[in-house]
């Protein structure tokens, strides 16, 4: 090839690179080549992203020095940070920060408080530094910014039973739902109006406080203490704990908020427990008048009560010493965890839903074009008792015997979505004032039904005159899954493509074999060592024999 060409050779190379090079400025293309979508993000993130009319700052408290497992969250949270940062053009940006690294030990502690004030949770790491115990404060969390508004964002969630491997997982495949919820909730945007049914409970107003305050950050909430005309205008209806008979003009205003295409959650008892006598309590069967609208919709509550060796436990007075008694925790299988769940976004990696007194349910047939989803269930180690019955005190102190526990994975919540039909079909006079806006059928609405009313019921701090977090136990001091699973419901009922499509994501977990590691530990070390050494020398002695064969011909 003559040097002319040679010449015009490179500047059309080179023509062709700055050409590239130029529409690339203007063109983002990216690939995620991953076989589960680690580095993309949901199609409703994008879109909250690209429509941000502020600027959000992150401030991320996962930094410094960890053990692997919480350096593949740092990382993951850093990966997700940068891809919202493509899609919100300029919008966001993010640092992270070690909150130990402080000059004094006084201001470190000064930051953890400030921090603990802001909403975050710290966690305790353990390690083993040279056969010494050591023990490490962190906080995996963040701080999401807009204006002079912040939300806290815990990190580290997942479900506590998991092993600790298993729990980081789940917490990577959260990120981004967690990150995106908490910019949403900076962002101005038309508010869905939720209604709370709780004229029928007998329950403490306090005992509702930590739900309503929630749900006042995302919606408007409305109490029907004016017991309204209908519930026409409100996009969900939560009937909390009711212990009164519905009537049956009551009644009809649930059914025809559902055959609207509404959406209503239940949390409602099919025993009440609540009447005292030296032996125990006694549970009675509770009728509200329901049983025929939920039949119609294909889920029967049972009247009984569920006993779980996966239970909660309860302070018991076990003795005394001298006149001080000895309260000591004890399993109470009246109040089963709740840690076996359906195939559902609602659901996928919290934690374990705490209930008191729980009833089962069963599905039943007759209700056509509606599809029914399991969301929450018993271990397979369960007893029912069916009511009436006593509840004897002394319950928690016997020994239980595996054998009498064969009941089998009980149904405690489902989802049921579709088409519904008024169970007031062909009972409608003409004469009655309702026919004209009577609804036989109509668009497809959801229903959650679940059969305990304490799932959202907090308990209540008399000292501090202040609500615990929905679904604290006082007896572990564990926040257990109950807040986030109402809210994910919500969420899946009122925008089945928005933020809630993040919680599908699901990332394998390829866990290495310890055992087989540590034995085969330095025959890889030195492979790793001495493999890319000696790939090196060979290729070097081939081109060096290439090239005393070519140019020894020539000479």
């Amino acid at each position: 090839m003559s040097t002319s060409r040679k010449i015009l050779y490179f500047l059309f190379l080179l023509a062709a690179l700055v050409g590239i090079n130029w529409l690339a400025s203007f063109v983002s293309v990216r690939w995620d080549l991953t076989e589960d979508q680690r580095y993309s993000v949901s199609d409703a993130t994008k879109r909250l992203l690209q429509d941000l009319d502020r600027t959000i700052h992150v401030s991320v408290y996962l930094a410094g020095d960890f053990p692997p497992g919480f350096e593949r969250l740092e990382s993951a949270t850093r990966e997700t940070l940068e891809e919202f940062k493509t899609y919100a053009d300029g919008k966001l940006t993010y640092r992270f920060i070690d909150p130990s690294a402080a000059a004094t030990e006084e201001k470190r502690g000064q930051q953890y408080q400030q921090l603990v004030n802001a909403g975050l949770i710290p966690t305790t790491l353990f390690d083993n530094e040279q056969g010494k115990r050591t023990e490490k404060l962190i906080f995996p969390g963040a701080i999401v910014e807009a204006d002079t508004l912040a939300v806290p964002v815990q990190l580290l969630k997942g479900n506590k039973s998991s092993s600790s491997e298993e729990q980081l997982n789940q917490s990577y495949e959260g990120v981004e739902f967690q990150l995106a919820s908490a910019i949403r909730q900076l962002i101005p945007a038309p508010r869905k109006r939720i209604g709370l049914v709780v004229s029928h409970t007998g329950a403490s107003p306090a005992g509702f406080s930590d739900l309503i305050a929630t749900l006042q950050q995302k919606y408007d909430v409305f109490l029907d203490v004016n017991n309204p005309a209908s519930y026409e205008g409100l996009n969900a209806l939560l009937v909390l704990k009711p212990d009164q008979r519905f009537t049956d003009d009551e009644k009809y205003k649930l059914d025809q908020f559902v055959v609207g295409g509404g959406k209503a959650l239940f949390f409602v008892d099919g025993a009440k427990v609540d009447t005292i006598s030296p032996e125990g309590t006694y549970a009675q069967p509770l009728d509200l008048n329901l049983s025929d609208l939920f039949f119609k919709w294909g889920v029967r509550v049972n009247a009984n009560l569920v006993k779980d060796l996966n239970s909660a436990k309860i302070l018991l007075n076990v003795g005394s010493m001298g006149e001080k008694p000895q309260l000591q925790p004890l399993p109470w299988r009246f109040y089963p965890l709740l840690n076996r769940f359906g195939n559902s976004p609602i659901t996928r990696n919290i934690d374990a839903v705490y209930t008191r007194y729980l009833s089962s349910l069963d599905t039943v047939g007759g209700a056509g074009g509606i599809r029914r989803t399991p969301l929450l269930m018993t271990s397979p180690y369960t007893k029912n008792l069916t009511a009436p019955l006593l509840v004897a005190y002394n319950e928690a102190r016997q020994q239980p015997e595996p054998s009498e526990y064969r009941g089998g994975i009980q149904l405690a919540s489902v989802l049921l979505e579709g088409t519904f039909t008024s169970i007031f079909q062909n009972r409608i006079l003409p004469d009655d004032p309702r026919k004209g806006t009577f609804q036989a059928s109509g668009s497809k609405g959801k229903v959650l039904l679940c059969a305990d009313g304490d799932v959202v019921v907090n308990d209540f701090d008399l000292r501090r005159n202040t609500p615990f977090p929905l679904g604290y136990d006082r007896v572990s001091q564990n926040i257990f899954g109950n807040k986030d699973f109402v809210l994910h419901a919500l969420d899946y009922m009122l925008d089945p493509n928005g933020l809630i499509t993040a919680r599908s994501k699901q990332i394998s977990i390829r866990l290495l074999d310890k055992i087989r590691a540590q034995a085969e530990r330095t025959r890889w070390q030195f492979l790793n060592l001495l493999l890319p050494i000696g790939l090196i020398g060979l290729f070097g002695a081939v081109r060096y024999g290439l090239r005393r064969r070519k140019f020894g011909r020539q000479a």
